[in-house]
């Protein structure tokens, strides 16, 4: 594969696992200072994709370079080249925070005065200067993960790698380490994340949408969320919950979701669909307020793409 000079370029990206197919001839690129959103229900092939691209895994078939090194033959390189934090944040809980700043440092062959500005940067961007001897194990989840992202970034990659990096972490502390990760995109770290937190979508620049391994959407979160053409209802209920029972076989009604105690309902006619809804619910007892036509959230576009090519895996 000629090198674009792009951060992460892949065509016909494939890996099997004996009869089943983890990734599908995927194709992508991903530009300088982009962030790029890798998003799929469980089992899509996310972290097949990742582990391939961070050097964990060769490809079956297809093709690859991600910081213009070849995926299939330079595969210990790229792991220098990158930096990379998975959902586990990949720290040792029996270290202290400074310990595992030095233990990462010193795997990247970060070391003298160099060690100590990273030390240094890391401490100050994670707010951990007064933890610096604290059992890594001891602290809250937010400060572990800002631990992480430092360490994974001791020796300033190009390019970030980050699978569900928020995956169990509180909203405030979501909202500052997606602070983080954008600061650091402005000054142009590529960075590439899987993420099934919707609202994190909002974040990135582009989106790739993948389902039993396949891309199905590659776009920005404006592009995919016009790919939408059925209308959607927002609905005030009573009882959501028990709502989304008693719509469950109304024709008209394509899918039916919560969004707080109102429902979002895809159907395949705006006024036909309204007086059904209306029908289904009140004779199944329940109180109906407000329906009223909305734009598509990131949600409603991932479910409307992904019941398009047949659904999620179930299990």
């Amino acid at each position: 594969m000629p090198d674009t000079g792009h951060p992460v370029v892949v065509e016909g990206l494939t890996k099997r696992f004996g009869d089943f197919t983890a990734v599908d001839g995927i194709t992508f690129d991903v530009r300088p200072g982009e962030i790029f959103g890798f998003l799929g229900p469980n089992g899509a092939g996310k972290t097949t994709t990742i582990k391939m691209l961070t050097g964990l895994l060769p490809p079956t078939e297809g093709e690859g370079r991600v910081a213009s090194l070849d995926i299939r033959t330079e595969r210990a390189a790229i792991k220098s080249r990158i930096g990379y934090m998975s959902q586990k944040f990949s720290l040792y809980a029996d270290l202290s925070v400074g310990e595992n700043i030095e233990l990462f440092a010193g795997l990247y062959g970060v070391a003298g005065r160099r060690l100590e500005e990273r030390r240094s940067w890391i401490l100050d961007m994670a707010e951990l200067t007064s933890e610096v001897n604290r059992v890594t194990d001891q602290l809250p989840l937010g400060w572990k993960q800002r631990l992480a992202l430092g360490c994974a970034l001791v020796h300033e990659p190009p390019i970030l790698f980050l699978d569900e990096p928020t995956s169990g972490v509180d909203p405030v502390a979501r909202r500052r380490f997606w602070d983080l990760v954008t600061e650091m995109a402005g000054r142009g770290t590529t960075v590439f994340v899987s993420t099934h937190y919707m609202e994190e979508a909002e974040y990135c620049h582009r989106l790739a949408l993948l389902n039993r391994g396949r891309l199905i959407a590659l776009d920005t979160p404006r592009g995919l969320r016009h790919r939408v053409v059925e209308p959607i209802l927002k609905v005030a209920t009573d009882d959501a919950p028990r709502s989304i029972d008693a719509l469950a076989h109304v024709p008209e009604v394509l899918d039916a979701a919560m969004f707080g105690r109102a429902l979002h309902v895809t159907v395949d006619d705006r006024e036909e669909g309204e007086r059904r809804i209306r029908e289904a619910l009140e004779g199944a007892g329940r109180q109906v307020g407000a329906i009223a036509l909305i734009e598509p959230s990131l949600e409603d576009v991932f479910v409307s793409l992904v019941r398009a090519e047949g659904g999620a895996v179930v299990g």
